[in-house]
């Protein structure tokens, strides 16, 4: 099984109210890499078509392209997990003097409980690719520890588990999923074009979970 992940937002509290890691799963990743790459070229406008990277963000879009573009990579059967968190409600073992410090290890945990959200795999691997970012406080190999800690004892002994990171401007696989991300996005912030985006994803999304919703609940009891 490989695993094409990304994320949308940022985890301080400045920019907009939602965090949300996405990711997908495809029987045919090469398909749909050329399909991305070849719907760019034939339908992007003319300045972004031989660009190595188009994000879903990318200005140049209007939404119909966007739309048109997410009904493509449906086609494609893509299998969809994600997960998604209201920044007000991060836990305070993550922040000090109500500003979120530990980031690199938030981070982390997001994307360990996204991850979660997956079968067990019947192949012999579970290969999570994502975008390469600086997270602070976490390099990449203590990234890669934590996740394995957490879900290597939920695999069979005989699978491969491994994280990579990559330039996404090389690999259109994690450009959809910033794609996927974006879309997802737009309809937890409630921003135009939010509800036609989702009801284009809804059916290939397989599990969605908000994380840390408890939070005022616990708060509460104690």
């Amino acid at each position: 099984m490989h695993i094409f992940l990304d994320e949308s937002g940022t985890l301080t509290k400045s920019d907009g109210t939602y965090f949300i890691v996405g990711s997908f799963t495809v029987g045919d990743p090469r398909r749909i890499a050329k399909a991305f790459r070849k719907w760019q070229q034939n339908k992007f406008p003319r300045r972004l078509k031989r660009e190595s990277e188009v994000k879903f963000n990318n200005t140049s879009l209007d939404d119909i392209l966007r739309f048109k573009t997410l009904q493509l990579l449906v086609k494609q059967d893509i299998r969809i997990f994600y997960t998604f968190l209201k920044k007000r409600n991060i836990p305070e073992e993550y922040m000090k003097k109500g500003k979120v410090v530990e980031t690199g290890l938030l981070y982390a945990e997001v994307v360990a409980s996204t991850l979660e959200l997956y079968p067990t795999p019947s192949e012999n691997e579970f290969r999570v690719i994502r975008d390469q970012r600086t997270l602070k406080g976490v390099n990449v190999k203590r990234f890669g520890e934590i996740l394995t800690v957490r879900l290597l004892p939920n695999l069979p002994a005989k699978v491969l588990f491994q994280v990579q990171a990559v330039d996404s401007t090389t690999s259109p696989l994690v450009q959809v999923a910033d794609w996927i991300c974006g879309a997802l996005a737009r309809y937890r912030e409630e921003k135009p074009f939010g509800e036609e985006f989702y009801s284009v994803l809804k059916g290939n999304i397989v599990e969605e979970k908000e994380l840390f919703s408890d939070k005022w609940t616990k708060l509460l009891k104690e």
